[in-house]
């Protein structure tokens, strides 16, 4: 079982900027695809980004637009989603995720193990 832990969330004014931190202490982290995945109220969970095991291969949502960079550090089995130019409509709870094995770090429907969220609030 993995377990994910997500932090950073917080209240950010339009056009600031959060980053956001998901830590496992699961031995086979850096085998694992992990992602980025929100849900605003009364909508759907949505996939903000996948990252495969090695870095190298990234996929964002469309909603993305170059405002929000994935990262991970597999010494320290901790992903980071920094984000910037931050709207309201960003207002969400965001959850970290993992998929395996790595190759499937693009399709959402893979990812499944989940952490327990945090909020994400953006003021106009």
């Amino acid at each position: 079982q993995v377990q994910l832990v997500e932090s950073g969330g917080g209240l950010a004014q339009a056009g600031g900027s959060l980053r956001l931190s998901c830590a496992t202490s699961e031995r086979t982290f850096s085998s694992h695809a992990m992602g980025w995945f929100r849900q605003a109220p009364g909508k759907e969970r949505e996939y903000v980004v996948g990252i495969n095991r090695f870095g190298d291969r990234v996929l964002y949502g469309d909603f993305v637009k170059g405002r929000f960079t994935i990262s991970r550090d597999n010494a320290k089995s901790t992903i980071y989603l920094e984000m910037k130019h931050l709207e309201p409509e960003d207002t969400a709870v965001y959850y970290c995720a993992a998929a395996y094995p790595s190759t499937y770090y693009y399709d959402k429907t893979k990812y499944t193990y989940w952490g327990q969220g945090t909020q994400v609030t953006v003021s106009s």
